[in-house]
């Protein structure tokens, strides 16, 4: 009797080393102390890039000749059926070409690439004042193409376009549903496209806090997120491919030698 128990409390002990194992694995940012102020870098928005689609809207206290610097409405069917369709609106957007320049309406080709949104608005407001053509414009810029990827071990992949040119690493895997319980949280790879064709991979653990360092920690514009799986889905695989009925018998001896071991 007291060969099973001292048995049962050996097996006991492995289950909860295993345990706090995994949960060391699974723990976000475990470093971070309470109160500890962290600086992190400035974001100064998003760099407009070639193949960019912005829209532009420009208002003023006067209407009919803030009209004159709008991209017209576009009107577009939707429904399936002539009984069901209607027709709606929506705003044509200005298309980034590959040297950086937009088409912007009396004012001719302006450059953008290299700017944030910001940058972008205020250039465009000091040119409509300085050539006359209205005295309080007000101009907003916003992306329309703005996406991200998140592949790998996450509960939701996909594609996402976004309202906003803000985004955090975390807030992107948060859209994806969260990592999976077999997602590496340790290696998350992201990868860039830079803008002078160069593509870049940055690796990442989500267990540090030295995470919110990364020159990916706030993503840009087609950057593509992967989560990569853990062992156990790599031997699974393994398992699948070619040894699982050999691998399913071991586990099954073990178990019975087990169960024999604590009965005695």
């Amino acid at each position: 009797m007291m060969m099973m128990y001292r048995n049962f409390l050996v097996l006991l002990c492995c289950v909860l080393l295993v345990s706090c194992s995994a949960s060391k694995n699974v723990m976000y940012m475990q470093d971070a102390v309470d109160h500890a102020a962290e600086r992190i870098g400035v974001n100064l928005g998003i760099v407009i890039q070639p193949k960019d689609i912005l829209s532009i809207v420009v208002s003023s206290r006067s209407p009919e000749l803030a009209r004159e610097l709008n991209l017209p409405l576009h009107s577009y069917q939707a429904g399936s059926t002539a009984a069901s369709s209607s027709y709606n609106q929506r705003l044509l957007g200005y298309l980034v070409d590959m040297e950086g320049n937009i088409d912007f309406p009396l004012l001719g080709r302006l450059r953008v690439t290299g700017m944030n949104r910001e940058q972008v608005s205020e250039m465009i407001k000091q040119r409509i004042i300085n050539d006359g053509l209205l005295s309080d414009p007000v101009v907003i810029v916003e992306f329309m193409n703005f996406k991200i990827s998140v592949l790998g071990e996450v509960r939701n992949p996909g594609m996402f376009t976004l309202q906003d040119d803000k985004i955090t690493l975390l807030e992107a895997l948060a859209r994806a549903g969260d990592l999976t319980i077999y997602g590496r949280r340790d290696n998350i790879l992201v990868q860039r496209h830079e803008q002078s064709g160069v593509v870049n991979f940055y690796h990442v653990d989500l267990r540090s806090v030295d995470l919110i360092h990364s020159p990916v920690f706030y993503l840009r514009q087609n950057d593509i997120v992967y989560v990569s799986p853990n062992n156990t889905v790599a031997a699974r695989s393994r398992i699948n491919e070619n040894r699982s009925l050999g691998v399913g018998i071991s586990i099954v001896s073990l178990l019975i030698n087990l169960a024999i071991l604590l009965l005695k």
